[in-house]
């Protein structure tokens, strides 16, 4: 097997922190789900691994610099989708998710679902893909507004909620259950409202390096570390 030069010995990981379970930072140690998984494909491959934090705030920047060679592949959540798949080429898909609504059980009890929406605000994250599921309820007049808040400020948005500023927020159910753990407050009420494919990906049309990622993650998968990252990391 021949990897592609640009390597160098080194897979680099771009990934947006924090972003737990999937990436984030405990004092000078990453942990999380994609980077248990992507040391793993880098040692198969017989790489070092790297990871490139990706800190704009607009989560769709992070495909400019994978096609510009600031890292190898993103793996950070990644939901695969159309528009995605126009700007990178994915892997075979390692977890199916969905987007989950978390609503403030203190202020707004009677919230359980996106059906009692229609007189609050929303917050999604910029370039996530729970923004346009968001846009489409505001259009369809099911949400007061939606308000969209840079990637990184995650915690600004979970402490609106908080503080009653807005009326819920929206995004992957893994990392909502992450983060209500410490905000008695706030709940997970609601999953299961899209259902989405998630994946590791490369520069546009590069097989030479997605194709040993997949086949290393396929092997990774038939030795059961795949389940045991779900367990470690995803069961709430």
């Amino acid at each position: 097997m021949t990897l592609p030069t640009i390597t160098k010995g080194i897979l680099s990981v771009g990934a947006a922190l924090p972003d737990p379970p999937f990436e984030f930072q405990d004092g000078a140690t990453l942990q999380g789900f994609d980077v248990e998984l992507t040391k793993a494909i880098a040692s198969e491959l017989g790489l070092e691994w790297r990871l490139v934090p990706y800190q704009g705030g607009d989560f769709n920047g992070i495909f400019a610099g994978l096609s510009s060679g600031a890292y190898d592949c993103v793996a950070s959540g990644t939901t695969i989708t159309p528009e995605r798949q126009a700007m990178a080429s994915f892997c075979t898909p390692y977890l199916k998710s969905g987007q989950s609504l978390v609503c403030n059980i203190e202020r707004t009890p009677q919230v359980r679902s996106i059906d009692d929406l229609a007189d609050l605000v929303i917050g999604v994250q910029q370039g996530n893909t729970s923004a346009p599921v968001a846009q489409r309820l505001k259009t369809q007049g099911r949400v007061a507004d939606v308000r969209i808040y840079p990637y990184h400020d995650i915690e600004l948005m979970l402490g609106d909620l908080d503080a009653g500023k807005i009326g819920a927020v929206m995004k992957l159910a893994p990392v909502m259950h992450w983060f209500v753990r410490e905000r008695p407050s706030l709940r997970v009420v609601q999953v299961g409202i899209t259902e989405e494919l998630l994946g590791v990906c490369v520069r546009l049309n590069d097989e030479a390096l997605r194709d040993p990622i997949d086949g290393a993650q396929e092997r990774l998968r038939a030795r059961g570390l795949l389940d045991r990252l779900s367990r470690k990391w995803l069961e709430s």
